[in-house]
């Protein structure tokens, strides 16, 4: 169907924000789980396991854990999914129906920012391969002094900047080139990380004694009695990880070939390789302490160990492997996003630059320097943010609209997505009440020495971060939607008329 759109309403509208021409939606379920596949397997996703064992939690609850994650975040996925596919509009233009048509470009917004700092700890992870290969070559000439505020070397700060160039081709020539790539390197992939577990198991002689040792919160251990305590902000984490992708899914199902494939796809390629995933991590990790006489969670560091042809073999599959995940997970949606945020100026690439440059400002370094704050501040963080927008989402769609949505209303400035002014007064309500049970507890976790004083009520939130946030949008925004509910229904009534 073609949009129709006046010169009021131009600033709704751009050529990748319109639906998907039918000749585009050619994903299958195989394009689906090649993209999750690629995305799941990389170095991010291989250390979550290890953030969870270094908080104290034994190698099989820690990879447990990483699953069941995953499992819950498939629902959601699944059902904004549904979205995409149906009415052929990416996250951006699908948020209107809930937020208005300007107030949209709030979520789109946070979600964007939130991209960059992927962007940014990606390109972090492959500049690191790069820079390793560079000291290997040259004997540690690349090795310097830290400069100042910045926290790097120099050598670490070209090596960032020669990967994080590499995106600039994928940008210019759009999704379809991520699609190609993802598709071609999904299976070598998945051969790889096999071989990584044969290559620890042989050398080893096994896993290792880590595999079998009890957690730390066994009775005598270290943690003991505190199990409970870490499990539900590490647990809230691992839903956490990917809620940035349920939210904006639909760039990707958007060219689904039918609803069918973009089920099949995903729930195929994501909790069972994260898992999977996991447990090469731990059981890698485990072999190390038997080989190297130390536990190496960093593939980066553990590839510049071994011998040969095999690290240079290594480290390359590496910057590959990011590079492919980066484009995928942090490039097609905040692309999208600052399109729609500024559609008479931002297309997809010039939304991909603005990643790009904003990923390096963030000084993704900083972000990922320790366990704890990687879990429970940045990913319990977005977490707390998203996860109200997410819900609310879900909510108008399947509960509200009853998957019935105006496509052409979508781009018009006066429209029923209008609301008042563009905004939606109740997914704003919503969004607020959502997210401020969990600020005084992000703010404690953060921030401990001048936020410690924060009350443990409001701690024990925000280990719920997540599941409170998508919990308490959809309870608020539901009965404030009810006269829209109402509209939707009599729409319907008439139509089927």
């Amino acid at each position: 169907m073609a949009i129709r759109f006046n010169n009021s309403s131009s600033e709704l509208w751009n050529e990748d924000l319109a639906p998907t021409d039918p000749s585009h939606r050619t994903w299958t379920a195989y394009h689906y789980a090649a993209l999750w596949i690629g995305m799941v397997m990389c170095i991010p996703c291989y250390m979550l396991a290890a953030g969870l064992v270094d908080q104290g939690f034994s190698a099989w609850q820690a990879a447990g854990m990483v699953l069941a994650g995953n499992a819950v975040v498939l629902i959601p996925m699944l059902l904004n999914g549904h979205a995409g596919a149906k009415l052929r509009i990416p996250f951006a233009v699908l948020v209107r129906t809930s937020f208005g048509v300007k107030g949209a470009k709030l979520p789109a917004f946070m979600r964007a920012v939130v991209a960059c700092g992927w962007f940014g700890i990606q390109c972090w992870v492959g500049g690191s391969a790069i820079y390793a290969v560079a000291n290997i070559v040259t004997g540690g000439g690349l090795v310097g002094v830290k400069m100042g505020w910045i926290g790097i070397d120099a050598g670490q700060l070209v090596c960032f900047f020669v990967f994080w160039a590499l995106h600039l081709y994928f940008i210019a020539h759009g999704p379809e080139s991520i699609r190609w790539i993802e598709s071609i390197t999904a299976p070598i992939k998945v051969v790889i990380v096999l071989a990584l577990l044969g290559w620890a198991y042989t050398r080893a002689h096994g896993f290792g004694e880590m595999m079998h040792a009890p957690s730390q919160f066994a009775e005598g251990g270290k943690k003991a009695g505190q199990f409970w305590a870490l499990f539900w902000p590490s647990f809230t984490a691992m839903v956490g990880f990917w809620s940035t992708l349920a939210m904006n899914i639909p760039d990707f199902t958007r060219f689904a070939r039918s609803q069918k494939d973009q089920i099949i796809g995903q729930t195929i390629g994501l909790p069972i390789p994260m898992g999977l995933l996991a447990f090469v991590g731990v059981a890698v990790t485990s072999a190390t302490v038997t080989i190297y006489g130390k536990a190496i969670w960093d593939p980066v560091d553990l590839a510049s160990r071994m011998e040969g042809i095999a690290v240079a073999i290594g480290l390359a599959i590496i910057t590959i492997d990011t590079l492919c995940v980066n484009l995928a997970a942090n490039v097609v949606g905040p692309a999208y996003d600052f399109a729609a945020i500024f559609p008479r100026h931002v297309n997809f690439a010039r939304g991909g630059y603005i990643t790009a440059v904003l990923g390096v400002l963030m000084m993704p370094w900083k972000m990922i320097e320790s366990s704890g704050g990687y879990i429970f501040t940045w990913l319990g963080g977005y977490g707390a943010l998203l996860g109200p927008v997410l819900g609310i989402m879900i909510a108008d769609y399947w509960l509200i609209r009853r998957t019935r949505v105006d496509i052409q209303e979508l781009y018009d400035l006066d429209g029923p997505y209008a609301y008042h002014n563009g905004w939606n007064p109740a997914a704003l309500v919503a969004f607020v009440v959502a997210v401020a049970p969990n600020v005084p507890g992000f703010l404690a976790t953060a921030f401990p020495s001048s936020f410690g004083n924060v009350s443990g009520v409001f701690k024990e939130i925000y280990n719920y971060a997540w599941f409170v946030g998508v919990f308490l949008s959809v309870v608020v925004y539901l009965p404030l939607m009810a006269k829209e509910r109402r509209r939707v229904a009599r729409m319907a009534i008439t139509v089927s008329i």
